[in-house]
C-alpha cells in the first residue's frame, strides 16, 4: 500500500457507495477541516515526503500559528536514531498516584485546556489486583490511600500494534526507534484504531482544541505535540520532539518519586535494560500478543 494517497481512498470509496452515500460519508471530513488546503489533503504520505519537502510542511505549520494565533512556534520533524529502541518501565512499587506526570502530558503535548485531556490515565486499584475494569481514574481523595496502588496507562507502543493494523490510510505506523505516531494531516477521524487499542490509549479531538496562546509550548514537533486540529486521533508519542534530541519524556521529569525509567532497549548497558533484567516485570495484557515496549515492575 505504498503508493495509497487520500486521493485514491477517497476516489475507490466514491465508486463503490455511490455520489449519495460518498457525499454523506465525507461530509464530517469538511466540518472538521474547513481550512486544510487541497494541497495539503492531496500531498504524499509523511514517509513519502523528501526532507525539503518535510521541513515546507513544518514552515507551513509554523506560519499557520503565526497568521491564525499571532504566535511564534518552531516545528520540526526529528527522525529516528539509527541503533535505538526506545522503551518505558514503570515502578509500580513506589508509583503514589499524584498524577503529576498526566499534568505534564496535558501541558508539554498541547492538549485542550477544558477537557483535561492527556496521554496518561492512573488508576486506582486494590493492592492485589490488576484488573482495570474495576480500578478508579477519577478519584480525587489525598494519595496514596490505604490499601491502593496506582497503575498509570498511556499508548505501549506495541511491537504488534493492532492500532497501525486497522487504519485505511496508513495515518499511523510504527517508527523505526519503536514509536508509534500518527501523523494529524493524514487521519481521516475513523477512530478505528481507537477501537483496536487494547489499553484505551488514543484520543479524539471532538472539537477544535481550546489552548490560550500563552499557554502553548512552542517547541513542538510535527508528528507529536503541535496542536491538533479537529476530528482527528491523537496519542503519546514518548515526547519525540524531546526524546530524539537526547531530552527524556515530560512525564518523567515530573515524576516526584523517580518511578519512570525511559532508555534504548537495543542497548544492553542502559538503565531500562538493567531493569528489565533485575527487577519482577509484567506486561500488561501480554495474553493478547501485542508485544508492548512499555513495562511495569515491582520492586520486590
Amino acid at each position: 500500500m505504498s503508493d495509497l494517497t487520500r486521493r485514491t481512498v477517497l476516489k475507490a470509496a466514491g465508486a463503490t457507495l455511490g455520489a449519495t452515500a460518498f457525499a454523506a460519508a465525507i461530509a464530517p471530513l469538511t466540518q472538521w477541516k474547513p481550512a486544510e488546503s487541497v494541497d495539503e489533503f492531496l500531498r504524499k504520505h509523511y514517509k513519502e515526503l523528501a526532507p525539503d519537502e518535510l521541513d515546507a510542511i513544518c514552515r507551513r505549520v509554523e506560519a499557520e500559528a503565526k497568521t491564525s494565533r499571532g504566535i511564534d512556534v518552531h516545528v520540526a520533524a526529528p527522525q529516528p536514531i539509527p541503533g535505538v529502541q526506545y522503551g518505558y518501565a514503570l515502578n509500580l512499587s513506589i508509583c503514589v498516584g499524584c498524577r503529576r506526570c498526566a499534568e505534564a502530558c496535558h501541558t508539554e503535548n498541547n492538549h485542550d485546556r477544558p477537557s483535561h485531556n492527556s496521554y496518561i490515565r492512573v488508576f486506582e486499584l486494590d493492592n492485589g489486583s490488576i484488573d482495570l475494569a474495576t480500578g478508579d481514574a477519577t478519584y480525587e481523595h489525598p494519595v496514596p490511600a490505604k490499601g491502593k496502588y496506582y497503575m498509570p496507562v498511556q499508548c505501549h507502543h506495541c511491537a504488534n500494534a493492532p492500532c497501525t493494523k486497522v487504519c485505511p490510510v496508513e495515518a499511523t505506523w510504527k517508527e523505526q526507534d519503536g514509536i508509534v505516531v500518527v501523523d494529524y494531516n493524514w487521519c481521516i477521524g475513523c477512530r478505528y484504531c481507537e477501537a483496536a487499542c487494547p489499553y484505551h490509549a488514543r484520543r479524539f479531538n471532538w472539537k477544535k482544541p481550546e489552548i490560550p496562546n500563552d499557554e502553548i509550548n512552542p517547541d513542538q514537533g510535527y508528528l507529536s505535540n503541535r496542536v491538533r486540529p479537529q476530528g482527528v486521533m491523537e496519542k503519546c508519542t514518548f515526547c519525540l520532539h524531546r526524546t530524539r534530541e537526547g531530552k527524556l519524556p515530560a512525564c518523567l521529569e515530573a515524576c516526584p518519586t523517580g518511578a519512570r525509567v525511559f532508555g534504548n532497549l537495543a542497548d544492553p548497558d542502559s538503565e531500562l535494560r538493567w531493569v528489565l533484567a533485575n527487577k519482577r516485570v509484567f506486561i500488561l495484557k501480554e495474553d493478547l500478543g501485542t508485544k508492548p515496549t512499555f513495562f511495569y515492575f515491582f520492586d520486590k
